[in-house]
């Protein structure tokens, strides 16, 4: 009798400690929504259990958590992952959580190398979301050939800084002890964990040597990573575009390494497209990004916008293409000498492409979504909860890309698993199979992978920004959840500092970068010294190894 008591007993205390576990399984369950992961084509009902930060179960089953979210009617996506936002400071946050966003990455411009490792310090356990950044080809260069040395920011705010003074950056050929100065410089940030090299060479049109871009290719392979490049001659005609990016893919073939298209939405982008498929097809770790919009943005004193190149070689009339984001007025020729004295980097919109064209660039099979958003100008007062209306104006693709591609697809009768991966997998996929650890696990909706998770009404989604105001929030979007936590919730964004990630590499102890010499670049190939219009003949070497 007594062992049989103490047997009950024993069951009966089984039994209490067991219904705490029952009653919540996990931290948070989403109930009844339309889970969508691209990487397994899955697409149904079901529900999704998460626990420490990741996804423990996807079921039919009923579950419960400590907290729960309905999303009868919803579609649970896998958090979307915008690799080309110029701007991470806590002013955009509100706005990147409303349109869906988990990761936000500047994977073109980045950081200057010495700094890489503080920027990431200076946003760790300050982030709503997921931030990440590369090593800027530019900042080294401006750097090296112009001096400077002012980095207030450590990212894309400065380069309106050092484009306002000096163009050295721009248009200078570097000797080669200044080339390796620069390239130095990008091992140091690669050394300090950035996703890989950043280049705007695009606004370099006259100071870089194809020999430079090899050897950045070739310093940011040696670590195993990608290059993201708005490549030579873009924004150009249907030619010239194909020929950067031919550059860029070139290099990438011979020395095996990642590469990036970044925005390639311009003339020729059919061809773009074909070429990156075709090295996939082969095995290249090749990608291209897009935004959703007809025309871009930029700075007033762009190289590619001097009347030589926008009006007489491209045909464009600053009239019809080359707006003021502050006024909306377009100027012309004679308005834009008069602001280029006042205010060089000063904000402007550039009208590029047809409108007709922005649904085929959602009809492309694995292109990711870039949104290519540009810091707010001026920001200094600006903060996290400065209310939408007050913000400055900026292009709509600050806050509205996201949103807007699920709304075009919806309008086009794309498939909306197509929008779906072009706003996650297709960036995670690439960059995870170059050995990104945060991206390996992102992207998909899936057993076991980091619950970033953008939570989206297929029906109403829609983004809201437009030209005239660029500021307005996405709407459709009502729950975003980055590493478990509910950042979002009935598109309210919530102060969750503690939810965001840095995306970066560990940290490295050896060095991949030897300097670069005249013998080991050019001796077994060239009897005499030529010059190639580098430099004044005898002169000291340059980038081309004369």
């Amino acid at each position: 009798m007594k062992r049989l008591t103490v047997l009950l007993i024993g069951m009966m205390l089984g039994l209490m400690l067991a219904v705490p576990v029952l009653a919540a399984d996990y931290d948070l369950v989403i109930l009844n929504g339309r889970v969508m992961d691209p990487e397994t084509n899955f697409d149904g009902i079901r529900n999704v259990g998460i626990k420490d930060g990741k996804i423990a179960i996807i079921t039919k089953n009923k579950i419960k958590g400590k907290e729960a979210i309905d999303a009868t009617g919803l579609v649970v996506a896998p958090g979307f992952i915008d690799g080309h936002q110029h701007c991470l400071e806590p002013y955009a946050y509100r706005l990147m959580v409303r349109d869906g966003r988990t990761t936000i990455m500047d994977l073109e411009l980045g950081a200057f190398g010495e700094k890489v490792h503080e920027w990431y310090k200076r946003r760790e356990g300050k982030s709503p979301i997921n931030f990440g950044i590369t090593v800027a080809h530019e900042f080294a260069r401006a750097a090296v050939l112009d001096g400077f040395n002012d980095w207030k920011y450590l990212y894309t705010p400065d380069a309106i800084r050092s484009r306002a003074t000096k163009q050295g950056w721009s248009r200078t050929r570097p000797t080669l002890e200044q080339g390796n100065q620069i390239l130095k410089i990008m091992d140091e940030g690669l050394l300090q964990g950035g996703i890989g090299i950043g280049s705007t060479l695009g606004y370099m049109r006259s100071g870089v040597s194809s020999r430079e871009i090899y050897e950045l290719q070739k310093l940011s392979g040696q670590y195993g990573r990608q290059i993201g490049m708005h490549f030579r001659l873009t924004p150009g005609n249907d030619v010239e575009e194909v020929l950067g990016i031919q550059e860029m893919l070139a290099n990438a073939a011979a020395l095996g390494t990642p590469a990036l298209a970044l925005h390639f939405n311009n003339p020729g982008y059919n061809l773009v497209q074909e070429l990156l498929v075709g090295m996939c097809k082969r095995g290249y770790n090749v990608w291209g990004e897009i935004y959703p919009y007809a025309a871009g943005s930029t700075a007033l004193n762009a190289e590619f916008l001097e009347p030589d190149v926008w009006v007489k070689k491209l045909g464009h009339k600053y009239e019809d293409t080359l707006q003021d984001v502050e006024t909306g007025k377009f100027y012309t020729e004679q308005t834009r000498t008069e602001m280029l004295k006042k205010q060089p980097t000063r904000p402007v919109v550039v009208y590029k492409m047809p409108k007709e064209t922005i649904a085929n660039w959602v009809r492309l099979p694995g292109v990711a979504i870039g949104s290519d958003g540009m810091p707010l100008v001026p920001d200094d007062k600006l903060k996290w909860d400065t209310p939408y209306e007050d913000l400055p104006n900026t292009h709509p693709r600050f806050a509205g890309a996201f949103a807007k591609v699920l709304r075009i697809a919806r309008e086009n009768n794309i498939p909306l698993m197509q929008a779906v991966a072009m706003t996650s997998y297709n960036y995670a996929k690439p960059l995870g199979k170059m050995g990104l650890k945060a991206m390996q696990a992102r992207g998909r909706m899936q057993k076991g992978m980091v619950a970033d998770i953008t939570i989206f009404d297929p029906k109403t989604v829609t983004d809201n920004a437009t030209y005239a105001k660029g500021t307005l929030p996405s709407t459709g979007i009502p729950h975003v959840i980055v590493n478990g936590i509910v950042v979002m919730k009935d598109s309210e964004p919530l102060r969750r500092f503690d939810a965001g990630q840095p995306i970066r590499f560990e940290p490295q102890k050896e060095r991949r970068f030897k300097p670069l010499s005249i013998e080991n670049w050019t001796k077994e190939f060239y009897v005499a010294p030529i010059d190639f219009g580098g430099g004044v003949p005898g002169s000291q070497p340059d980038m081309h190894g004369h």
